[in-house]
């Protein structure tokens, strides 16, 4: 049998540190009391932190941190080939020698009853303490997590994007009574049986909303946003698109809560096309095993947007890895109406609304936004002019959904019909 040592934890240590966490919940289910984002904040800022090894392997790992006279072991974690051989006794000796050198009188630990380390810790003489509840509150982007939301090109959207979303009130409804409901509240979740969502898919045709749709659930959920690039990613760092999609969700997993939005998601995720030499293949996989590891910490959400749904690899769309599939389709005449509203505010007054509804029959939210636009801007270079005080009126507008292309054609709608019959989940 191979022997094991202890030494300290390095920060090459961390990604191999990080599976042995995520294998630890996955048999555990739990999340534990101590996030992974404070378990790494305390590791590279000093606090005690150890590690088992059998030659350049790591196998287990155990991080405290201090506070005065009180210390707190915030993880244990092992791997699973490794336990009950006293790697864990170790490990919580080691770290209890380098607390009481610190001036720590008391040490604790907050596990669930069973979890990977419950064992080693009464075998180290640590006794549970019976009568005592846990209350938790947490702030949704603590100070640590905001340079590592701008590293990673996130931000906290502004409150309010959910209430200004105009029209399309049945995919609204949908995806708030689906996705936003069970997230928002959790304990009403559990105690009617309801697991919130980890991960979705909105399918439909470009411009259609998905991205306002994702940015909305950001924004009523107070979560910070995160949008992926592909394109970006294939050029940020070295390695290729696979690893930088590695390197990101690792990143990710430091922050408390997000909404990570990936758009055009076929781009990394179409289908496969059987040979070996693909490139796409490797982008592929490695997305589909990132998604797993995604879905085990609470409060995270994954969004993912794609214009063809028939594209994206059929492993993709297997039910375990997105919780539902649905579809954000064109407007009917109703919701261009209140589109049309959001868009021309005071100007609605001045014009004969059922004809712009009509004229623009085929166009999506982003088409309706683009033709108001333009015919403010009709006014406004009128103004200049002319200065004869007109505001913008229905001919102007009408005149801007002529010169406006619609993004809809007949067989956009064709195959969304046919998409939404195949594949919806919801």
């Amino acid at each position: 049998m191979p022997a094991w040592r202890l030494r300290d934890f390095h920060d090459d240590d961390l990604d191999r540190a990080i599976q042995i966490w995520d294998q630890n919940q996955q048999a555990d289910e739990s999340t534990g009391t101590f996030p992974l984002s404070e378990v790494v904040t305390s590791a590279r800022s000093g606090g005690p932190a150890v590690v088992a090894v059998v030659g350049d392997e790591l196998v287990g790992v155990a991080v405290a941190q201090a506070q005065g006279e009180r210390g707190w072991i915030v993880l244990v974690a092992l791997a699973s080939a490794w336990r009950r051989r006293g790697i864990g006794s170790a490990l919580i000796a080691e770290i209890e020698r380098r607390l009481w050198a610190q001036g720590v009188r008391r040490i604790g630990a907050l596990l669930a009853p069973g979890v990977t380390g419950t064992t080693a810790l009464e075998n180290s003489g640590y006794r549970s303490r019976a009568g005592l509840v846990f209350y938790e509150k947490v702030e949704q982007l603590g100070a640590s997590d905001a340079g590592l939301l701008a590293d990673l090109g996130g931000r906290m959207l502004p409150d309010g994007l959910w209430e200004n979303l105009a029209g399309m009130e049945s995919v609204k409804e949908a995806i708030e009574r689906r996705i936003v409901l069970p997230l928002a509240r959790p304990a009403l979740a559990e105690q009617y049986g309801v697991r919130p969502p980890k991960a979705v898919i909105l399918f439909g045709p470009p411009g259609t909303g998905k991205t306002s749709f994702a940015r909305a659930v950001a924004s009523r959920l107070q979560w910070p946003f995160v949008e992926l690039f592909p394109s970006r990613l294939a050029s940020s760092r070295e390695g290729g698109l696979a690893v930088s999609l590695r390197e990101t969700f690792t990143e990710l997993a430091e922050l408390e809560t997000v909404v990570l939005f990936i758009d055009e998601v076929e781009e990394i995720a179409a289908a496969r096309s059987g040979t070996a030499v693909d490139p796409s293949h490797g982008v592929t996989n490695e997305l589909l095993k990132l998604i797993p590891g995604f879905r085990d910490h609470d409060d995270r959400l994954l969004i993912c947007a794609t214009n063809s749904v028939r594209r994206l690899d059929p492993a993709f769309l297997r039910p375990g890895r997105f919780d539902y599939v649905i579809p954000v389709g064109p407007p009917d005449p109703e919701a261009r109406s209140a589109v049309w509203r959001r868009y021309l505010g005071p100007a609605a007054i001045h014009v004969d609304l059922d004809r712009l509804v009509a004229a623009s029959a085929m166009f999506t939210p982003a088409d309706i936004e683009f033709a108001a636009r333009k015919g403010a801007q009709t006014a406004f270079e009128r103004e200049v002019t002319q200065g004869d005080g007109a505001p913008a009126g229905t001919g102007d507008y009408l005149q801007a959904i002529e010169q406006t292309r619609p993004t809809l054609t007949d067989q956009a709608l064709t195959d969304f019909a046919e998409d939404t019959e195949k594949f919806v989940r919801m």
